[in-house]
């Protein structure tokens, strides 16, 4: 679903730039097929000369850790096994952290707008378990220059 969002944010600012910059539409158009097409020949080419070169590759501990590799490969293997490669909880907290975001949800929409901004949305909380604790502490201290900015600009001070 990320992905499917991700392309076509990018598809809309590549249309959005083209507008701007009186280009023409199909040549972006284009340019993207004929470079999408070189992806799809460079990449495993590269990957096959990376997994012949390293023989460490995809641990943790190693020079190329690769860590978007294990989570394919564990989303492969859930595709083949089914629920059962799943440890034993698993299942009982996706359940339990789905009906948190629904309830979280229903509470926004019950408070208004004028006390919702008090409670996070269950889809910004997710993006630091799918990239990780690095953007958490980014949205963190951007917030917070923002909260201080709108403080001292409602005062008048800039």
């Amino acid at each position: 679903m990320m992905n499917i969002v991700s392309t076509a944010s990018d598809s809309m600012q590549d249309f959005k730039t083209c507008y701007l910059t009186l280009a023409s539409p199909r040549s972006m158009v284009v340019s993207q097929v004929i470079g999408t097409a070189m992806g799809c020949v460079i990449s495993p080419c590269v990957f096959w000369i990376f997994y012949k070169a390293f023989s460490d590759l995809r641990i943790p501990k190693s020079e190329y850790p690769a860590p978007f590799a294990t989570i394919y490969y564990n989303m492969a293997k859930l595709g083949v096994e089914g629920f059962s490669a799943l440890p034993k909880v698993c299942l009982k907290l996706c359940y339990g952290f789905f009906a948190a975001s629904i309830l979280i949800n229903l509470t926004r929409d019950a408070l208004g707008k004028k006390h919702s901004w008090f409670i996070p949305l269950p889809m910004a909380t997710a993006v630091p378990f799918f990239w990780g604790s690095q953007i958490a502490v980014d949205k963190c201290v951007g917030s917070l220059i923002l909260y201080a900015w709108q403080r001292k600009k409602k005062k008048g001070q800039c």
